[in-house]
């Protein structure tokens, strides 16, 4: 579905990704691993469109999307939870995902997957007409991935949907992000807790530094001793 090929980025003089090359299959959990500085989010955010690469090429679906804005991006089907959240503080739940849905004008087919949004995310439709920034951090989450599924993505870039929460939230999440998956969205996953990552993820890929060091089914890795010597706490 996605192909990165010897991708290349820059933040001025910064070369943050060293010509990076990665696929990820229609129906696969593919995740992202490595520390801080790995080029991890740098990655999904070239994808999206909000960084422009300076050399190599994206492919959706056979098609390249390397040099086209975000929301033409979004429109042929990839959409962003991006770290730290992002939701509108001042927006109430309800209106927050209506944005999720911008692009769209097929009214009831927006109602319908509303509500199924609603229905995967329950504490959101406790709260639908909630301010945002009153939520907790882990219903912000939820909050940013219902918004990123109302544009009706085939390929979903999750950022760090674990950053900062208690552990149960965090499992919650996850069990989510597997349902998410099972009802036929690809998704493309970066996360610092390289053990939950892996444990839900098919295909894993390491990155160090701006390059990719490492890739494989993900329960390979996950059994990996150098992988569980840097990532897992082994």
């Amino acid at each position: 579905m996605l192909e990165i090929e010897n991708l290349n980025v820059h933040y001025g003089a910064i070369h943050a990704l060293h010509g990076i090359s990665l696929s990820v299959p229609a129906g696969k959990i593919v995740t992202l691993i490595g520390s801080n500085g790995a080029g991890k989010t740098t990655t999904l955010r070239t994808i999206s469109g909000l960084l422009r690469p300076s050399g190599g090429q994206i492919l959706f679906e056979g098609k390249s999307i390397t040099k086209l804005p975000p929301h033409e991006i979004v429109k042929l089907g990839i959409a962003h939870s991006p770290e730290g959240r992002g939701v509108f503080a001042n927006l109430t739940v309800h209106e927050n995902l209506a944005l999720g849905a911008y692009t769209r004008t097929d009214r009831t087919a927006i109602s319908s997957e509303t509500e199924k949004a609603l229905d995967l995310f329950p504490r959101l439709r406790e709260r639908i007409n909630q301010f945002a920034g009153t939520l907790s951090g882990g219903e912000q989450q939820m909050l940013a991935m219902a918004r990123a599924m109302l544009a009706r993505p085939r390929l979903l870039l999750l950022d760090e949907p674990s950053l900062g929460l208690a552990p149960q939230i965090v499992q919650l999440i996850f069990k989510i992000i597997r349902q998410i998956n099972d009802n036929g969205t690809t998704v493309l996953l970066v996360e610092q807790n390289a053990h939950m990552a892996l444990g839900v993820a098919d295909e894993a890929y390491v990155l160090q530094t701006g390059e990719v060091i490492q890739r494989g089914p993900a329960q390979e890795l996950l059994a990996d001793p150098q992988v569980q010597a840097a990532y897992l706490g082994a």
